[in-house]
């Protein structure tokens, strides 16, 4: 009988310890932050350097870039629950 009660009380605690944890990370600890810094900046060196691409085109390089991370973030964070939101 007193296991079966221990065994509640685990179960009861373990479940409020995973309840209390997002499921995605911040933005700024993702790999995908750091790849897309990494690859805005090597776009822009290589448009400076290369005098046959376009300042213009850059740039839409750029902003497609920033818009797939936005899009990859808002994919990972669509079915995650928000502990903090509860009451």
């Amino acid at each position: 009988m007193a296991t079966q009660a221990m065994r509640r009380e685990n179960t009861a605690n373990r479940q409020r310890r995973v309840a209390s944890v997002d499921e995605t990370k911040p933005s700024f600890l993702t790999t995908e932050f750091y790849a897309m810094i990494i690859l805005i900046v090597a776009t822009v060196v290589a448009g400076e350097s290369n005098n046959s691409w376009d300042d213009r085109w850059v740039w839409q390089v750029v902003a497609a870039v920033g818009i797939g991370y936005m899009l990859s973030r808002g994919l990972a964070k669509s079915g995650s629950i928000n502990r903090r939101d509860d009451d």
